[in-house]
């Protein structure tokens, strides 16, 4: 996806927060969301993708679930592999 105005970064937030902000993009008109995550907040992820499909919007689709490996730095400068998931979702 070329535009990163439709991406939601699931983060440590409450996970209503980022229901509502797939919510958002989809009622202004977005086509497709892509729901991000990395290491712990992955499970966050699934957990909002669920919510969606059940409670809130049941002709959601899932157009694509990608995996991969980052890289991030550490404060001490070493790196570590950390597990990333983008779950790419239409309405």
């Amino acid at each position: 996806m070329a535009v990163d105005d439709n991406v939601v970064l699931v983060g440590k937030k409450p996970t209503i927060g980022y229901v509502l902000a797939v919510l958002t993009q989809l009622s202004q008109g977005a086509k497709e969301v892509v729901i991000r995550a990395r290491g712990k907040q992955i499970a966050r992820a699934v957990t909002v993708l669920e919510l969606l499909k059940r409670k809130y919007r049941p002709d959601i689709k899932v157009k694509a679930i990608n995996t991969s490996t980052e890289e991030l730095q550490k404060e001490d400068g070493k790196t570590t592999k950390v597990s990333a998931i983008e779950i790419v979702v239409e309405g």
